[in-house]
C-alpha cells in the first residue's frame, strides 16, 4: 500500500440477518471516518441498498470492479456473493450464513493478498455457516489455516487485554487440550503481541490456573501442578515476567488484573465472562499472533434487535480504530527492530 494513502480496512458483512452490516453502515454515515481510513466492504449491490433503505441512511456506494480502483473518501465495495436471498431480520437461514462465509473468504484472501491492510469482521452465527466448504468452528480457526503464525483469541479494551490457551473447545476436552508445548507457545503468542501490537517493551502477564483453586494440591485436579507450573517454571527461566497460576474465581473480582499487561485464561468461559463483565459493548477480538491483523466486535448477531435500529456500534467503532492502532505500532515496532545492514546502506 503507498504510505501516503488511508490505511485500507476491509469488511465482512457477517450474517445478513443480524446487526452486522446495520452497525458497518451506520458508522460510516458519519463522513469524518473517512479521514481515519479508507473502508472496503466485501458484500453486493441488493444488500447494501436494502439495509440503508431500512435504516434510512444517506450514504452513497462506490463498486470497484478490481482492487487498484479503490478510492479514499469513498465507501468502497467489492462483489463478494450472489444476490439470490432476501434479508429478513433476526431469522436464521443457511443461504445467509453461506452469504457471510462467501464474503469473509473473500476479505481473507484479500488480506492476504494485500490488497487491504486490516480485516474487520462483522459477527456470524456459528450453525449456519457450516457446510462441505467450510467446517471451522469460526473466523479465528479460518485465519489461523490461511494466514501465517499462530492464531489466538485476544480480547482487548484499552488496558484491559485476555487471552486464551483455548477457544472453541468443548469443557469437557479443555484439559486434554493444554500441553507444555501449547502454553509456552500461547505465552509467546502474547508477549510478542503485547510488545509488537500494543507497544510494551516489557509486558507482564498472568495466567489463570485450569482447575478451581488451582488444583488444591491435586484435590481438584492435578493439571495445575503437573502441566501449568512446569510450563510457567520455563518461561520465567526465559526471562520473560510471566505469573501464576492465579485462582480464576477471585482474580477479576479482587481487581488483581489491573496490575498485568494481559491476562491468559485457560479456556473460552474462564477468561469471556469476566472480560464481556468489565467491558461488554466496549470490547475488540482481536486474532493475535498472524502476519495480518483483524479485528472484531465483543457481541453476536444480535437477532433479537436486529433491523430495529437498537444496536450500539461502540465495540465494531473500537474494532476498526485498534486495527489501524495496531498497524500504525506494528509497522513502527518493524521499523525499529529492522536490521540495519539489510534495509539500508551506510551513506559515506
Amino acid at each position: 500500500m503507498d504510505n501516503n494513502k488511508n490505511i485500507v480496512v476491509g469488511f465482512s458483512v457477517g450474517d445478513l440477518n443480524g446487526v452486522g452490516l446495520e452497525i458497518i453502515l451506520s458508522i460510516f454515515e458519519d463522513k469524518r471516518m473517512l479521514d481515519f481510513c479508507t473502508p472496503v466492504i466485501f458484500g453486493s449491490q441488493k444488500s447494501l441498498n436494502f439495509v440503508k433503505k431500512h435504516f434510512k441512511f444517506s450514504m452513497h456506494f462506490f463498486y470497484a470492479k478490481e482492487f487498484d480502483q479503490i478510492s479514499e473518501q469513498k465507501i468502497n465495495v467489492i462483489t463478494s456473493y450472489k444476490d439470490d436471498f432476501e434479508i429478513n431480520f433476526g431469522e436464521e437461514n443457511n443461504r445467509i450464513g453461506e452469504v457471510a462465509i462467501e464474503s469473509f473468504t473473500a476479505a481473507t484472501k484479500a488480506l492476504k493478498d494485500g490488497h487491504i491492510d486490516v480485516l474487520v469482521t462483522a459477527p456470524i452465527n456459528k450453525y449456519n455457516i457450516q457446510s462441505d466448504a467450510f467446517k471451522f468452528p469460526g473466523h479465528t480457526n479460518y485465519l489461523n489455516e490461511q494466514l501465517e503464525g499462530r492464531a489466538l483469541m485476544f480480547m482487548v479494551n484499552d488496558g484491559l487485554r485476555v487471552g486464551l490457551l483455548t477457544d472453541h473447545v468443548p469443557v469437557k476436552e479443555v484439559s486434554s487440550h493444554i500441553t507444555s508445548e501449547l502454553i509456552q507457545n500461547k505465552i509467546k503468542t502474547v508477549y510478542e503481541s503485547l510488545q509488537a501490537d500494543f507497544q510494551i517493551s516489557k509486558p507482564k502477564i498472568a495466567v489463570l490456573g485450569i482447575n478451581p483453586h488451582n488444583g488444591d494440591n491435586g484435590v481438584i485436579g492435578k493439571e495445575d501442578d503437573e502441566v501449568l507450573r512446569p510450563a510457567l517454571e520455563k518461561i520465567k527461566k526465559e526471562g520473560k515476567l510471566v505469573f501464576g497460576p492465579y485462582a480464576a474465581d477471585s482474580f477479576f473480582g479482587s481487581d488483581n488484573y489491573k496490575n498485568f499487561d494481559a491476562i491468559i485464561a485457560s479456556y473460552h468461559d474462564q477468561g469471556l465472562i469476566p472480560f464481556k463483565t468489565l467491558s461488554f459493548g466496549e470490547g475488540v477480538n482481536y486474532t493475535a499472533g498472524l502476519n495480518k491483523i483483524r479485528t472484531s466486535p465483543d457481541h453476536g448477531t444480535a437477532y433479537d434487535i436486529a433491523g430495529k435500529g437498537l444496536a450500539n456500534a461502540n465495540s465494531m467503532k473500537k474494532a476498526i480504530f485498534e486495527g489501524i492502532k495496531i498497524f500504525n505500532n506494528r509497522k513502527e515496532y518493524q521499523e525499529l527492530t529492522a536490521d540495519p545492514l539489510k534495509t539500508g546502506k551506510k551513506k559515506i
